[in-house]
Order: C-alpha cells, then sequence, then structure tokens
C-alpha cells in the first residue's frame, strides 16, 4: 500500500446486506471493530475499518444491527462524526429508493447528483454555537461520481443511471399517491428517506460524499398491471433490494481496486469550510473550538483556539 493511499479512507454507510458482503471481503488481520464516542452520541453501529483492494475503509450500518432505527431515528451527526474521527476523507452512502421514472427500473442502480429536502424536524448541522453556511448547489462530489461512472463501464449485467435527483421524504410512512406525482412534476427521479441530512453534514465535514441509490420498487404513482397482495409485493421488494445489493457491491468492489481518481483530484468538499464560517472566530465559545475540534480546528490559529 502506497504512503499517499494511506492517507485515504472511504467511509461505507449502507444497510446489513452490503456491510456483511463488504465485511466478508476485508483481510481479516486488518479488520478492527470501533465504536467511537462522540459529542453527539454513539454512532447507529459499530464501525468495521479494514482494507479492501488494497484501500482502507470503515464500513458504518445506518439502521443499526437489526435494522432497528427507522430514518427518522438514524443519527446522522454521530454517524457523520465518527467517520471523519477515524480518518474518513470521502463516503459512498447506499440506499433503497423507489423509482419516479419509467426507465429507472427495480433492480437498477442511479448515482445521484441532485437532491430535494422534505425531511422535517432532523437535526441538519454539527454547528449549533456558530454560523457555518457551506456551499451545497451540487450536493454529491463529481469527483467521486466520475469516479463510481468509469468503474461501471463494463458491467453488462446491470443498469447503471450515471444522474438521478433523489427526493428525501421524512417518512417512516411512503408516500400518497398525489405526493408521488408532484415529486415527479418536480423533477424528482427517485424517493427515498436516507440521504438528508447526511449529504450535508458530510459536507460539513469536509468530506466527500456519493450516493448509489437502489431503486426497490416503483413508487406508487405507477398503478401496477395486475393485483398484487401485500406478502407477494414485500417479497418483490426484497428481491429487487438483494439484487441491487449485490450490484451495489460489485460497483464499489470495482471502484476500490483503484483510487487513483480521487488521489489525483482532491475533491471540492474537503475545503468546504474554508470561506463558510462567517462568526467572528475569536468570538467562538473556546469550548466550543475543542468540542468540534475534529471538523473545523484547522480553521482557527492556535492564538484563537487558546483565547
Amino acid at each position: 500500500m502506497t504512503d499517499q493511499t494511506n492517507n485515504y479512507r472511504i467511509g461505507i454507510i449502507g444497510g446489513t446486506g452490503l456491510g456483511d458482503i463488504l465485511h466478508d471481503q476485508m483481510h481479516p488481520e486488518d479488520t478492527v471493530i470501533h465504536e467511537p464516542k462522540t459529542p453527539f452520541g454513539p454512532a447507529s453501529s459499530p464501525i468495521v475499518t479494514g482494507c479492501i483492494n488494497e484501500t482502507r475503509i470503515a464500513i458504518l450500518q445506518k439502521h443499526g444491527k437489526g435494522h432497528i432505527l427507522n430514518p427518522s431515528q438514524v443519527p446522522y451527526r454521530a454517524n457523520i462524526y465518527a467517520l471523519k474521527m477515524l480518518g474518513c476523507t470521502h463516503v459512498i452512502a447506499s440506499g433503497a429508493t423507489g423509482s419516479l421514472r419509467e426507465d429507472i427500473a427495480p433492480g437498477d442502480l442511479v448515482v445521484c447528483d441532485q437532491l430535494i429536502d422534505r425531511t422535517d424536524g432532523r437535526e441538519r448541522t454539527f454547528y449549533d454555537r456558530a454560523a457555518v453556511h457551506v456551499e451545497f448547489a451540487d450536493p454529491f462530489c463529481p469527483v467521486m461520481r466520475e469516479w463510481l461512472i468509469d468503474a461501471a463501464e463494463d458491467m453488462d449485467d446491470t443498469r447503471i443511471h450515471s444522474t438521478g435527483c433523489y427526493i428525501c421524504i421524512e417518512g417512516p410512512g411512503f408516500s400518497t399517491r398525489a405526493e408521488s406525482h408532484m415529486y415527479r412534476q418536480w423533477g424528482a427521479d427517485l424517493v427515498g428517506m436516507t440521504a438528508l441530512p447526511e449529504a450535508r453534514l458530510a459536507r460539513e465535514a469536509e468530506m466527500a460524499y456519493a450516493l448509489i441509490a437502489l431503486p426497490t420498487d416503483y413508487d406508487c404513482w405507477r398503478v401496477r398491471e395486475h393485483d398484487t397482495d401485500g406478502v407477494s409485493l414485500l417479497e418483490e421488494i426484497i428481491e429487487n433490494l438483494n439484487c441491487a445489493t449485490n450490484a451495489a457491491f460489485s460497483l464499489i468492489n470495482r471502484a476500490l481496486r483503484d483510487i487513483s481518481t480521487l488521489i489525483a483530484q482532491p475533491s471540492p468538499a474537503h475545503e468546504a469550510l474554508n470561506l463558510a464560517i462567517w462568526s467572528d472566530k475569536s468570538l467562538i465559545d473556546r469550548a466550543e473550538i475543542d468540542r468540534l475540534e475534529v471538523l473545523w480546528g484547522k480553521y482557527f490559529p492556535q492564538e484563537i483556539a487558546m483565547h
């Protein structure tokens, strides 16, 4: 492993299925289980670090072991902070979605490029005691998106869409049919429940972030052609999720074989706080500077940090 590669660690946030598959590919002698303490409480699950294809990674199960956390209960701040503490420079997230477009079929993969936020009440910033405004026009790292799309070029067995707008709803209930049609009119291609505030927090933590969406079914805008009972529909969704999960693993595994693109092209996210801290730094409470030192410590001169 080169010295340059050692400077990078890819955080992978996914469901239990993807986490288990990735864990099985890690070098056993390098695997370590972490339960870091953050200012925002514990992460959703213990974080497993190790290597795949000589690339350092950290795996976190978003919904906790056994999928016990619904989307509103996921400790997004603790998760992102914990990955930052463990040295993650980049994050790949994956998550099940409903498709809002005929041409995005269940079992496809989508490397998303845009977001619409319809969540309500979630903690969406680390910086409760300072004015910090990160640029978020393009919520997903363009370098990571290019890297993933390039890795997908020879995946002939899976259809992968290089763009897609993900609308994040609060949940845990699904959309009404009227809402589903409205989201399509707004330009959304997928509907899910977990991309936000996760992507926004990753930007605040100066970590490059990419999202691979896993469509499991068509959202309710599309009337099913035949009657299907609830059990059959659930079985179909689970089958599609398993198919998409395996495809996501294949894509991530291919991408991890060569991270030279990430090394050669620094992500804009890595300097997201450079012009984002609007507060007078000399007036920010020292305890708050120290509490979030992992995130923004480099932007405080020593004389300010010690005031």
